[in-house]
């Protein structure tokens, strides 16, 4: 294995299965036999995972809903989001934790460096809900800081395309497939993988970014093991 330790970045749009419900059963149970699949090869996996599929703080404003009440609306669609996870999980027998910053101690621990390693390294699988805890930062710089805190040496960010295109590519067919590139590559060309606060943190702590498909069965699996899936964001880029 190329990596021991990874957190895995899920948006919650991933759980609807492109249906008009919040989640797909069927997506859950998919998504739950691709982490236990990690956790199996000895692999120590963390898990943040969206809430865009059942609010997203930044749309709420259109709602009349103040940005820091909406934002912390959307933190707490993410638990909802662990919980089911962590139910198709215990179903497989496969151990899991929730940390949350937010207090619900029947179903949650607290959100800290020392419970998400010790989790780990017990074979857990930790879903971080939650974000970061605070307003304005999205689950990408959630997912990033998790990842620093937990020891993690690569963060895989799931998708629905094969990595990441210089445009659109459901928009425009001569989209080109960029297999590698820079942090500020990605920056620079706005390429939307993640935002400027993820990315800094990456940079300054040298985390790669693995970005994949994640409708295609094994590809958790492949990326972790160095396998050629998705694109490579580092610090070195192509060159």
């Amino acid at each position: 294995m190329k990596y021991q330790r990874v957190l895995l970045k899920l948006s919650g749009e991933a759980l609807t299965g492109g249906g008009s419900e919040p989640m797909s059963a069927d997506v859950l149970d998919y998504l739950a036999d691709e982490i236990h699949a990690v956790i199996r090869a000895g692999v120590q996996l963390g898990v943040v995972v969206g809430g865009g599929n059942i609010f997203r703080g930044a749309t709420g404003a259109g709602r009349g809903i103040d940005r820091v009440t909406g934002d912390y609306m959307g933190m707490l669609a993410t638990l909802i989001n662990c919980l089911a996870l962590a139910d198709r999980l215990d179903q497989r027998g496969c151990p899991c934790r929730i940390l949350s910053p937010f207090a619900l101690p029947q179903a949650t621990v607290p959100a800290s460096a020392e419970n998400a390693r010790r989790a780990m390294a017990e074979g857990r699988v930790v879903l971080f809900a939650g974000g970061t805890g605070n307003p304005f930062f999205t689950t990408d710089s959630a997912a990033v800081l998790r990842a620093l805190e937990s020891g993690c040496q690569a963060v895989l960010k799931a998708t629905k395309v094969n990595g990441v295109y210089d445009r659109d590519p459901h928009k425009d067919p001569s989209a080109q497939f960029l297999p590698r590139l820079s942090y500020r590559e990605a920056v620079e060309q706005r390429l939307g993988v993640m935002d400027l606060a993820a990315f800094s943190l990456c940079l300054e702590h040298d985390l790669p970014i693995i970005v994949f498909d994640i409708t295609q069965p094994g590809n958790v699996l492949k990326a972790v093991r160095g396998e050629a899936v998705g694109s490579l964001i580092d610090r070195d880029g192509a060159r």
